[in-house]
């Protein structure tokens, strides 16, 4: 059995964000070294609380630590998604527990390392091409990162990355359409959420040629396909079915555990928003989680991505590789009320056997979706044994 692969996660919790941090911390064949917290889905204080939070619902707060990072864009002014994600990032349950007292005056310590300082750290500390960085907010503290210790390019294994979009038929996902016009983008027509509130970051990761070589990039064309149906949202709920019969597990009780339940309701949180705004009914999809799954390519535990284009004669004979470009030009309020293209991820095919960021253009969804449910068990498990020791 291989050794499990060493992923720094770089968050902004935010509901997806909860499932990347549960797959993160509970598969098998990964050994989370860290979460760095930037803004985004919420401010830099609530996605640490968040952060915290998620790690204490799922059992892990005592052994990964929460290293707040970025409250704001390189150059540009904190945006917050609170119109999707609520409030506090993580509206739609009174089931995920507060940050553990001590956690919080841990991390928000003035002597507690930053996020920058942690990460290099982790991967000074690590062996060369070995360690992974899973991106699901803004890339503040990841282009802050290489930007203050550029050797470290050259030692990173991969940076998987959710963001951006591609637009023009890349797959079969609902992208939704504005005005009359097919929409690329979530935050605006042209530009997905994560790139748009700090796209001179993206451009700093994305137009690094020998980063963008070790780069996959899960833009909203994949993220859409992975939708929480019904049938996704009983497997969370109750597990996998059993000999039982086609039907399952009992269906007693709202779930199986307090954590199913709550995680259920953080997808059903913005089910509403992706209904109205995407034409998306099946079911909410999942973005973030994905990130986590895609470092996995090449071991033993792998969900298979599919980085070809089926459409073509050549299929999965040509693997394909992406130019990124992002459009910097521009204001928030340039892109929300004047359409302009700022935040926009400019994605172009290069020719067979260059070097660039991946896309992938699917995935094994079904095996994600139990690889997610088996990673809900561990965590019930670990909650169990954590109830079941005595006070002291």
């Amino acid at each position: 059995m291989s050794e499990p692969v060493p992923l720094w996660l770089d968050c902004d919790p935010g509901h997806d964000d909860a499932f990347a941090i549960l797959l993160a911390a509970h598969h098998p064949g990964i050994k989370l070294l860290g979460i760095s917290t930037v803004h985004g889905n919420a401010s830099l204080d609530k996605t640490t609380r968040n952060a915290l939070s998620v790690l204490a619902a799922i059992g892990k707060h005592d052994s990964i630590a929460v290293y707040p990072g970025a409250a704001r864009g390189l150059v540009r002014p904190a945006v917050h998604a609170t119109e999707i994600h609520g409030a506090s990032g993580l509206d739609g349950t009174t089931l995920l527990p507060p940050p553990p007292p001590d956690r919080l005056a841990t991390c928000t310590s003035p002597t507690h390392p930053s996020a920058i300082t942690a990460m290099a750290s982790a991967l000074r500390d690590a062996a060369p091409g070995t360690v992974w960085i899973a991106a699901t907010g803004a890339l503040t503290n990841v282009a802050a990162l290489f930007a203050e210790n550029p050797d470290l390019v050259a030692k990173v294994k991969g940076l998987t990355v959710m963001g951006g979009s591609v637009g023009d038929g890349f797959t079969d996902a609902v992208m939704g359409v504005v005005d009359g016009k097919p929409r690329i983008g979530n935050y605006t027509q042209w530009a997905e959420f994560n790139v748009l509130i700090d796209p001179e970051a993206a451009a700093a990761v994305f137009h690094n040629p020998v980063l963008a070589a070790k780069t996959t990039l899960i833009p909203l064309d994949l993220t859409h396909l992975v939708l929480a149906t019904k049938e996704v949202q009983e497997l969370l709920l109750y597990g996998p079915p059993t000999e039982r019969g086609r039907e399952g597990r009992p269906r007693e009780g709202r779930g199986r555990s307090d954590l199913r339940v709550m995680l259920v309701e953080l997808l059903n949180f913005f089910a509403g928003t992706y209904r109205d705004k995407f034409g998306i009914t099946e079911g909410p999809p999942l973005h973030d989680p994905l990130t986590v799954a895609a470092i996995l390519t090449g071991t033993e535990y792998e969900i298979p991505f599919y980085d070809y284009d089926a459409r073509k004669p050549e299929g999965a004979d040509r693997k394909e590789r992406f130019s990124v470009e992002v459009v910097t030009e521009g204001t928030l309020e340039d892109a929300q009320e004047r359409g302009t293209q700022t935040g926009r991820t400019i994605v172009k095919l290069l020719p067979p056997g260059s070097e660039g960021v991946r896309i992938p253009r699917g995935l094994d969804i079904p095996l994600f979706w139990k690889v997610i449910e088996e990673c809900c068990e561990s965590a019930d498990q670990v909650n169990k044994k954590i109830l079941s020791k005595p006070a002291n």
